[in-house]
């Protein structure tokens, strides 16, 4: 079948936040997604089943998204590498895997932990 097939696909923000959250775990140096807002200036560590709450998108249209990502970073890891290696691997996720254009992703360090 190489006949093109007419119609128009949606993809929700919420699998985009999924994908873009199950990336981030699988990136070095990111120990988990956090809560966008602080609770009494400590960062909440979402469960494996909430890291959408640690992505939001922003659409600006059909094929373009804004991404913000809050992480929580291992200790001892070089903050601006594991932003920068974060930023390329979802940017190729969510345009490989999803076909939209991200115009930006802002990297939002919520806080450290060190693992045990």
């Amino acid at each position: 079948m190489t006949d093109a097939v007419k119609g128009t696909v949606t993809i929700a923000n919420d699998v985009l936040a999924d994908i873009a959250g199950f990336v981030a775990l699988e990136c070095y140096g990111v120990v988990g997604m956090a809560s966008p807002s602080l609770k009494d200036g400590v960062a909440q560590l979402l469960s494996g089943d909430k890291l959408r709450k640690g992505v939001v998108i922003n659409n600006e249209d059909d094929k373009h998204v804004t991404v913000d990502l809050y992480i929580v970073v291992e200790h001892g890891t070089n903050l601006a590498e594991v932003s920068r290696n974060l930023v390329d691997r979802v940017r190729y996720a969510l345009t490989h895997d999803a076909d939209v254009q991200v115009t930006d992703i802002n990297v939002h360090v919520q806080g450290i932990k060190v693992r045990k």
